[in-house]
């Protein structure tokens, strides 16, 4: 370093320090730079990558303790404590996966190769979940239930933790990351609409045996190869699509380390020396707890509690003209409001919308089962849940990535594979712990009994389901939503970010220069001093 870069001031604690970051770029390059945004075909190609995970969220949080409890018979807290117990082993391997695919080096990048090789497991381990053998006694089939979710979820997690981490690869802009995060939920929800309306039509619709399809037997035979064949199908094709890619993406310039516990250790605790990561992996985990058991208890709030049937319940994938207006107006909006305040105030509506239509049912305003009307009611109101959750998904998955720029500002790494996986682990260990509270209440608040008929349910039974699902649990949102006004990442800020990590690319092909006070305003301004840190 020269003598004028010598009598720099001495970082203080919560600084950039010079040494630990010039080696960014030296550690990762692209074989090819990008000229001009990212092409609409790639934008499209990485979004069908979105359908594994949501096929599987549909089939599991849909059926899944349905199936088992009402359908096979197993006791509901029984049943929700194996699979809760599932997903936490499988979220183990979340961060082991991450830090494996951030170090990999192969003709195929860091992140397809792993891509390809989950694609067969996740179709053998959703289709031996919905195929149990015939005349299992309860501890043995808790047993299958218990190998076929950890198989699932860790073939999915090859997928679905690489695969999230290229999009913040793609591009360092600021707003085209929304856009393509965007484009994940748009063909994510396209993709789901016509499976979802397809599943209720043909493989469960009403027959004279079993009005509510939802509770034949015989329909998850069919429904079992359906789920794996098109989970397989989406994993492949955009793995093979997003192939011409690899030239684009980061790749280790020297050879990695090799694969060590301590190391993913060490990878993920740095993450947590990131502030804004650290609200955003918190209020994940709160989040997932809350709508872990939200989901799982959904499929019992539209079957008894609203009466409905799949010929109806095949008509909420209308939802998706909420999705469409969200990717319609989201760009206007970003351009008016920052990503955090979006998410703050999609948020707060959402858990004021999770309290409206349940709990006017309870103080008896809404229109009685099987009307019409309340069918319009129930549709239109989904509607606007997944126009707030779509901006609030794009937002939050946008905002990710705008902290990897600062963690790699930081450090000097750049480590999508790990932020992407430490994610992943808090929402399926609490997504688990949410699996858990659903069968918990279920079991021992509302007192659900097995088989339950719909025309002989004890009405204060369904009262408590309602009161559990409408009003307990969407109060629980208040914490996450607290802790994500502590987020402090605006447009300027990542601005400022990006402008560094430009600069230090830059040098890191050219002379040493010296520093100049220009530079260091420019650094202090992208990672004030610690004494100024809230």
């Amino acid at each position: 370093m020269t003598s004028g870069a010598a009598q720099r001031p001495r970082p203080q604690e919560g600084r950039i320090r010079e040494t630990s970051l010039s080696a960014s770029e030296a550690l990762y390059h692209r074989a090819r730079t990008r000229v001009g945004r990212v092409a609409l075909s790639t934008k499209i190609f990485q979004a069908i990558g979105a359908l594994p995970e949501a096929l599987k969220n549909f089939a599991f949080n849909t059926f899944l303790l349905l199936f088992y409890n009402q359908v096979l018979g197993l006791n509901a807290f029984k049943a929700s404590a194996v699979i809760a117990m599932a997903l936490v082993i499988d979220a183990i391997f979340d961060p082991l996966i991450g830090s494996f695919s951030d170090g990999l080096k192969t003709k195929l990048g860091r992140r397809h190769l792993l891509m390809y090789l989950s694609a067969i497991p996740m179709g053998i381990g959703l289709y031996l979940a919905f195929s149990p053998p015939s005349g299992l006694a309860d501890t043995p089939l808790l047993i299958w239930l218990f190998a076929t979710v950890v198989f699932t979820h860790v073939a999915m997690s090859l997928f679905v933790v690489p695969w999230t981490a290229l999009y913040a690869e793609f591009t360092d802009d600021y707003a085209e990351r929304t856009v393509i995060v965007t484009w994940r939920y748009a063909i994510g929800w396209l993709g789901s609409l016509v499976f979802i309306f397809s599943v209720w039509s043909t493989v469960f619709p009403r027959t004279p045996a079993y009005r509510l399809g939802q509770l034949n037997p015989h329909a998850y035979a069919a429904f079992a190869p359906v789920i794996a064949l098109s989970v397989v199908a989406a994993a492949l094709l955009t793995t093979h699509l997003t192939r011409r890619e690899i030239p684009f993406l980061l790749q280790p310039v020297n050879a990695t380390p090799r694969f060590s516990l301590v190391r993913v250790w060490r990878d993920v605790a740095s993450t947590f020396v990131n502030r804004d990561f650290l609200i955003l992996f918190v209020g994940a985990l709160l989040t997932a707890g809350v709508t872990g058991a939200t989901d799982t208890l959904g499929i019992y709030v539209s079957t008894y509690f609203w009466g409905l049937a799949s010929e109806q319940l095949k008509l909420f994938p209308i939802a998706i003209l909420g999705a469409i207006a969200a990717f319609l107006t989201l760009s206007m909006i970003e351009r008016r409001f920052d990503k955090k305040a979006l998410l703050l105030a999609t948020f707060a509506l959402l858990m004021i919308d999770g309290m409206g239509v349940i709990g006017l049912r309870l103080a008896h305003l809404m229109p009685p089962n099987g009307s019409n009307v309340l069918l319009v009611v129930l549709v239109c109101n989904e509607i606007v849940r997944t126009y707030l959750g779509t901006v609030l998904g794009i937002m939050f998955v946008s905002m990710l990535a705008d902290t990897i720029d600062v963690q790699e500002l930081r450090t000097g790494r750049r480590q999508e594979g790990v932020f992407a996986a430490a994610l992943a682990f808090s929402g399926k260990a609490t997504a688990g712990i949410g699996a858990i509270i659903a069968g918990f209440l279920l079991q021992q608040v509302v007192h659900w009994p097995l088989h339950a008929d719909p025309r002989t349910l004890d009405p204060n039974m369904i009262t408590r389901l309602g009161l559990v699902q409408g009003i307990v649990l969407p109060l629980l949102l208040v914490v996450p939503l607290a802790l994500g006004s502590r987020y402090r990442i605006t447009r300027e800020r990542h601005m400022l970010t990006r402008q560094e990590l430009d600069r230090r690319r830059a040098a890191a092909h050219a002379p040493p220069a010296e520093a100049d006070e220009a530079h260091l305003a420019l650094e202090m301004a992208v990672v004030p001093p610690a004494a100024s840190l809230p």
